[in-house]
């Protein structure tokens, strides 16, 4: 069995049927466990996620704000003073720190990432890499630390159609996988689903002008699809809580994903991206009804309470710090979770 297989199966063995009859939206969400130990001796990784439950723990949704089909309820929080300062992706490389190429024999899964600055760079599950022989999506969160060295990482091809180019070196410009595609990534998906997923939604994003390459970036390069996201974005371009460790984002009435970080200057600085990937699910969808606060603010409460009681898989990042994967279950789909820790610190949690 593979790493990821072992994930799926530890995780989510042992969950029973919840009963979603006459409760709350906010009463049907519970936590998957794990296998009990005891009767799965010899199987490494099954930890309790004491530093995400801690972190989790001292979350509250705060404000709400809407733009169009996307509401966003603030995250807010205490943070995690231990989590370090670092850049995001476009910072690094705008200072020349940061570089991401093919490898010296080209593969699609792996790509070689360094830093070469003298601060921490954090990259996201889902960041779109653009050039090479094929633009590609990062599989997991990596905190790079000063002065990395070539560090080989897993992505995923969201360009099917293309595998050509003397253009060695990718770049980052602010696009971001939306959650249909993210979520195709942070489960271990196989490289057919993830092209299924990317071609789903270039066909929404621009069914009468296919890419010719079958690029995910074509969904972003659309006139019409940027001027949906620029009217998103000046409705919801700030957190309305200041200091603000993250958000929960809702999607035509229904919960698309939740990202927190444990330094509020992190969040404000991925905050533009992420909302870029959140309104390009609300694209030609009709403004969200109203919608009752309390009752939003009381689902993401019992989610983050649900997420804070979870066991999970630990593994060691190509970058610094450790991996913990989880899943929540709720109504309708359960929530799969995966949080980026550092020396016992959260530096970043998504669940989607």
């Amino acid at each position: 069995m593979d790493r990821r297989g072992f994930v799926r199966s530890a995780v989510v063995a042992g969950a029973g049927v919840l009963s979603m009859a006459g409760t709350s939206r906010a009463e049907r969400i519970r936590v998957i466990p794990p296998p009990d130990p005891a009767e799965s001796p010899g199987m490494p990784g099954i930890v309790p996620s004491g530093p995400l439950g801690r972190f989790l723990s001292r979350v509250r949704p705060g404000a709400v704000a809407t733009a169009g089909a996307v509401v966003a309820v603030w995250l807010e929080g205490a943070g995690e003073p231990g989590a370090p300062p670092a850049l995001t992706l476009e910072e690094a490389q705008r200072a020349g720190e940061l570089t991401i190429s093919e490898r010296g024999r080209e593969t699609v899964p792996e790509l070689v990432v360094d830093n070469r600055g003298t601060s921490f760079v954090l990259l996201l599950a889902g960041e779109i890499l653009l050039g090479g022989k094929q633009n590609r999506v990062l599989r997991e969160d990596l905190l790079l630390p000063p002065l990395s060295g070539p560090r080989t990482v897993g992505v995923y091809c969201v360009e099917q159609g293309r595998w050509s180019g003397d253009r060695r070196e990718f770049e980052g410009k602010q696009s971001f996988a939306q959650p249909g595609l993210r979520g195709k990534v942070m489960e271990g998906a196989d490289q057919r689903r993830v092209w299924q997923e990317v071609a789903r939604s270039v066909a929404a994003a621009a069914p009468a002008a296919p890419s010719p390459t079958a690029s995910y970036q074509h969904v972003y390069d659309q006139p019409e699809m940027q001027r949906h996201l620029a009217q998103v974005e000046e409705r919801l371009h700030a957190p309305r809580t200041a200091g603000a460790l993250g958000v929960a984002a809702f999607v035509n009435g229904q919960l698309s994903g939740i990202d927190l970080f444990g330094r509020a200057d992190l969040f404000a600085r991925h905050w533009p991206k992420l909302l870029r990937a959140y309104a390009v699910d609300a694209y030609r969808l009709a403004a969200a009804p109203a919608l009752d606060e309390r009752a939003l603010r009381a689902e993401v409460t019992a989610v983050l309470a649900a997420a804070a009681r979870a066991r999970g898989a630990q593994y060691p990042s190509a970058g610094a710090g450790q991996r913990v994967e989880f899943r929540v279950s709720r109504a309708g789909a359960p929530l799969r979770g995966a949080a980026l820790v550092y020396e016992g610190h959260v530096v970043h949690a998504a669940m989607l």
